[in-house]
Order: C-alpha cells, then sequence, then structure tokens
C-alpha cells in the first residue's frame, strides 16, 4: 500500500467498549431504569452484552417480555436518566489505553477514519469531545441517522460518505455486533480483545483478527489490506 493510494482506504471504530470505557454508566442507568419501572433487574453481564445495540434492541433482549410499545418507552427513560447523569458530571467515560496515539499515527498516514455507534450524535459528540479525538472521524454513523448493528447500513453509509470500497474498508470494534455488522457489509471485521465480548466470540462472529492493544493496529491493518 502507498502513500499515494492510502486516502482510499478507511476505517471504521466502534465506540463504546473499543475507544472509551463506558460500561459503569450504561450499566449504572440501564439498572435505574429497569428499577424506576418495577421490572426485573439485568445483571451487569447481561448488561454489558448488549452495549452497542440499538436501545429498544438492547431492552427487548434483557426482556423479552416487555413490548415493542414499552420497550421504546423505556428507552426514552434510559436515555432521559443519562442526560441527567451526563449534566450532573457523572458519566465516566475514559479512553483505553493508546487510542490517542493510534488515531494520530493512523491520521499522520492518511488513513480515512468513522465511527459507526449505537449512541445517537450528541451522545457521541459529548463522548469524544472532551477527550479530544471527535474530529478525526470523518463519517460518525449514529444510531439517529442510520440502522443498528448488525445491519451492514452504517458501515455502507460511511464508505459511501467517504467513496470508499468494500475491500479496502475495516471494521474495528469489541463486539459480535460489530463483526457481523462488518460481514453483513462485505468488509473485513478487526476485534479488539478488552471490550464486552470474548475474543472467540468475536472470531466465531467472523473477525479476521482480535488484537490484544493499540499498539499494532497500523500494522494489522496494513497487513489485511495488502493481503487482497
Amino acid at each position: 500500500m502507498t502513500e499515494a493510494n492510502i486516502q482510499s482506504y478507511l476505517a471504521i471504530f466502534d465506540c463504546d467498549g473499543t475507544l472509551v470505557d463506558s460500561a459503569a454508566s450504561i450499566v449504572s442507568t440501564m439498572k435505574t431504569t429497569f428499577v424506576d419501572h418495577g421490572l426485573e433487574v439485568p445483571t451487569n453481564d447481561n448488561i454489558q452484552r448488549i452495549i452497542g445495540l440499538p436501545l429498544t434492541d438492547a431492552i427487548a433482549r434483557l426482556n423479552p417480555l416487555v413490548s415493542e410499545g414499552d420497550a421504546e418507552m423505556l428507552s426514552e427513560h434510559y436515555k432521559s436518566r443519562f442526560r441527567e447523569l451526563r449534566r450532573a458530571g457523572a458519566v465516566h467515560e475514559p479512553m483505553f489505553s493508546g487510542v490517542s496515539q493510534a488515531l494520530a499515527h493512523l491520521d499522520r498516514a492518511n488513513w480515512t477514519m468513522g465511527i459507526a455507534t449505537g449512541k445517537a450524535s450528541h451522545g457521541l459528540v459529548a463522548t469524544l469531545e472532551p477527550h479530544g479525538i471527535l474530529d478525526y472521524f470523518v463519517t460518525r454513523q449514529t444510531s439517529d441517522v442510520a440502522k443498528g448493528k448488525p445491519h451492514p447500513d452504517m458501515v455502507l453509509r460511511a464508505m459511501e460518505e467517504t467513496d470508499t470500497r468494500s475491500e479496502t474498508t475495516v471494521m474495528i470494534g469489541d463486539t459480535t455486533f460489530d463483526m457481523e455488522m462488518a460481514r453483513n457489509a462485505g468488509v473485513k471485521g478487526i476485534g479488539v480483545s478488552w471490550g464486552y465480548h470474548k475474543p472467540e466470540e468475536l472470531y466465531q462472529a467472523g473477525a479476521a483478527i482480535v488484537i490484544d492493544d493499540f499498539d499494532g493496529l497500523a500494522g494489522v491493518l496494513n497487513t489485511l489490506l495488502e493481503g487482497d
């Protein structure tokens, strides 16, 4: 891969569990939502496993007895609760180690970068702007503009917005939803081992490789794409 053609390559990142560790705030808010409505409270592990899905889908998985209308209502309640926490400065979403360095490296190498997340646009901005990394992402696919994972819509929209082909696009994420979305869109998936699903699950969902840290990401990206 040469410097002349690198700009046609697109790296799409998941947010929660890949760039930032938002599990504590998400788990706390989801538990509060279920308590507020007198529902059986899901376990921490079960809540972490649905991070990345559209909220209504996540709630339906946590409690299959909830109706579609109630799932929508619970989703709105969750969002309201989360906004209250953020206004109070009580949302904790620390970046994982090596994120800034990896993004800066890819930026210097003229990679195009995007985001595909279950967050809404305002939530994504609120999460990434304080870390100073929001501007790296020229295409931002969020739950209020695209269909949720594992539907391929986010990846397809990102490729269309950046004029990138499937064979030169990769999806980087921590859940099977990310890997399934990549597979559904016909692009390669790179799993990360520090998120909310296990590496073996990521491989089973279609990951081409699972990395243990961000240090070698650029090399992995180049190797995967040059393999074509």
